[in-house]
């Protein structure tokens, strides 16, 4: 507790203290009082400066030649962030298929930026091998005490933030906010439960903790890049297994859905390792108690913009609001405008229309058309389907 508290003071004039907001929605949807801890709305978008603050003061007059990291994004970013305000040079290695908005940010911030792999493991090696070779201070982005610390002072925040604080729901990844602030809530408050959450798509601290040791899992391609570690820290897996008290894995699908929540009901953007924490309320995975407030930590808001859209197009279809309809019509004029004047009459709005002429069963004479429509829920979906199909508009099969 003394480490954060002097990570804490360290931490002055770079990290700002986050909101913590209610969420009338979701305190509705789980039957309990939810708050969600804002760290999207930290700077540089998450709460790495936390730890970066504080490894930056341990480290002094040692990261004066520069300083070099690996990150998936998020980190990275907090470094350069720091580094520019004290003028060292920053290095960051993140793999190759890092967020576009994570390597942009971190770049306009300062640092030199190297692109490398496919996962974050081969970026630390590389910049472990960069520290080594330019003298740089190498600053890891979770398995360092230091930095475990400096995430450690979003938990003293939350202390005199939410004093019926019961339950807190925390992204973990390499495992460093998770454990620092479990260890600055439970140190306090004993009886806080503290659950950390990781995507089904790259899970390995369930075996983790019941090896003892950080075991390596593969990691499948997923939207909470952010968390994405395939292989826990050395320093977090121990302080883990001692302070948090339980690990839930969330599918890859209920995080878009938790970040398309956000946004609609919250107005948050917050990208999806930041979500998981919510997406595993919503999905039932966590069940908070009766009394007290079950604190969120939106980890991060990070996310590149094309993603958050793809995201929100694939909730509208899902939810009914977008409606793919497939129809053959005859090639003919007038034949499109026949199908469209139904559909208007219908009250759906035409987005995107193609004709598909080949690889179906038509008639010489006859031409498919794909169109994209906005629909008002399921409900307006369905009878817009219906009323097309009533019209004699049936749907062609593949060419066999």
């Amino acid at each position: 507790m003394q480490d954060i508290r002097r990570a804490a003071q360290a931490g002055a004039g770079i990290v700002r203290q986050t909101p913590v907001l209610s969420s009338a929605t979701l305190s509705a949807r789980v039957g309990t009082t939810v708050a969600l801890k804002a760290e999207n709305l930290q700077r540089t978008g998450s709460f790495k400066p936390r730890g970066v603050a504080a490894k930056l003061a341990a480290l002094g007059d040692d990261a004066a030649g520069g300083v070099v990291t690996a990150s998936a994004g998020n980190h990275g970013q907090a470094l350069a962030y720091a580094a520019r305000a004290r003028d060292i040079r920053c290095e960051v290695f993140m793999p190759e298929t890092a967020p576009v908005a994570k390597i942009e940010a971190a770049e306009a911030l300062g640092a030199t930026m190297h692109l490398l792999g496919s996962t974050l493991d081969e970026s630390l090696a590389a910049a472990h091998e960069r520290a080594e070779q330019e003298h740089l201070a190498f600053v890891h982005p979770f398995d360092d005490p230091v930095v475990v610390a400096g995430q450690g002072t979003l938990g003293l925040e939350l202390l005199a933030q939410v004093p019926d604080i019961a339950v807190v729901v925390v992204p973990i990844g390499g495992g460093g906010l998770a454990s620092g602030v479990a260890i600055a809530l439970k140190s306090q408050l004993p009886d806080v439960r503290v659950v950390g959450v990781q995507v089904a798509a790259c899970a390995p601290f369930p075996a983790s903790l019941e090896a003892g040791e950080p075991v390596a899992v593969d990691s499948a391609l997923t939207i909470a890049d952010g968390i994405a570690v395939k292989r826990p820290g050395e320093v977090t897996v121990p302080l883990v297994k001692r302070w948090v008290d339980e690990i839930v894995v969330v599918p890859e699908d209920e995080v878009g859905e938790a970040m398309v929540f956000l946004l609609e009901r919250s107005k948050l953007v917050v990208e999806g390792a930041g979500a998981v924490g919510v997406a595993a309320l919503l999905d039932g995975i966590v069940s908070p108690p009766a009394t007290g407030t079950t604190v969120v930590i939106l980890s991060g808001g990070n996310v590149d913009a094309g993603l958050l859209a793809q995201i929100m197009r694939r909730h509208e279809t899902q939810a009914g609001r977008r409606l793919v309809l497939l129809a053959r019509i005859h090639d003919r004029p007038g034949g499109l405008a026949a199908l469209v004047t139904l559909v208007a009459q219908q009250g759906a709005n035409l987005i995107d229309v193609i004709h598909i002429r080949e690889g179906l069963d038509l008639h010489l004479r006859e031409t498919a058309v794909q169109l994209v429509l906005e629909t008002r829920g399921q409900a307006h979906a369905d009878r817009v389907t219906s009323a097309v199909r009533a019209a004699g508009y049936d749907e062609p099969r593949a060419w066999r």
